[in-house]
């Protein structure tokens, strides 16, 4: 036997060229489970349809903003929130991955430690871009006008989508964190229903007491929906589009590296 015969294969060197293919791959695979099980698109998108329904003609007659339609106050809101209740999904399907041990296969893999994590949040919201889209076609139908020109609404719609990724990461660790898919889904809920009732998504600030004013005023949640409003209706948005886009690269930065933290320490 020569020692050529004996000598052990080497996995190719990692590039990011390979890295990216091994991204795909993962996101791929994914997709294909989302298309598989259309229910999951269709639960995906009925809970923010049912806040919309319950924003506009329940609470809507309640809740007066000055200056304003409530239904172009508060669907923009909206748009978010099919995004961020899609992105629960990255929580519960990274622990349902670990506890079933398919990242413990991937893993013996030569690919990329992080096409793991990267493909998983960018098939989660491939899904909450379809949410949206669905969202966007229903705000319509209730009454909700955009009121800017194209780019300007396609720009409000981006920093939708860039918001829910950045908070994938968020929702990453978090089921890294808790490695079972029934405490990752309730620990999901809490950052979202902390964000989103502690905000000016459904109620102006100024209606709120006096010490959560100020939370609530410059969260990640309140300034991005300020922007989205901006962006659609036509208001000056300069403001806060630079505060939102600086929220979404820290929150990613932090909770990616969270994330690949946890993700080397769950499967080491």
């Amino acid at each position: 036997m020569t020692n050529k015969m004996l000598a052990p294969s080497v996995a190719p060197k990692m590039t990011p060229a390979l890295a990216l293919r091994d991204i795909g791959g993962v996101a791929k695979r994914n997709l294909l489970r989302i298309v598989r099980t259309p229910q999951m698109l269709v639960i995906g998108a009925f809970q923010p349809a049912m806040l919309l329904v319950l924003f506009r003609y329940v609470l809507g007659g309640a809740i007066h903003v000055p200056g304003e339609n409530y239904v172009d106050y508060v669907v923009p809101a909206v748009f978010l929130e099919a995004v961020l209740i899609g992105g629960m999904t990255t929580s519960i399907g990274l622990a349902q991955d670990l506890q079933s041990g398919i990242i413990d296969r991937l893993r013996s893999l030569p690919m990329a430690r992080s096409a793991v994590l990267a493909g998983r949040t960018l098939a989660d919201i491939s899904r909450s871009v379809v949410s949206l889209a669905i969202m966007v076609g229903l705000g319509l139908l209730v009454g909700f006008r955009f009121h800017n020109d194209a780019g300007s609404i396609l720009a409000g719609l981006a920093l939708v989508v860039l918001f829910g990724y950045a908070f994938s990461w968020v929702y990453a660790a978090i089921g890294l964190a808790t490695k079972d898919p029934e405490t990752a889904q309730v620990a999901g809920i809490l950052p979202f229903f902390v964000l989103m009732f502690a905000s000016n998504a459904v109620v102006p600030v100024a209606t709120m007491p006096h010490w959560l004013q100020g939370f609530a005023r410059n969260q990640p949640l309140s300034v991005t929906v300020s922007a989205v409003r901006a962006l659609l209706e036509g208001d000056p948005a300069g403001h806060w589009v630079w505060q939102s886009l600086v929220w979404s690269a820290g929150m990613s930065v932090v909770f990616l590296t969270l994330a690949l933290y946890l993700y080397r320490s769950a499967t080491a």
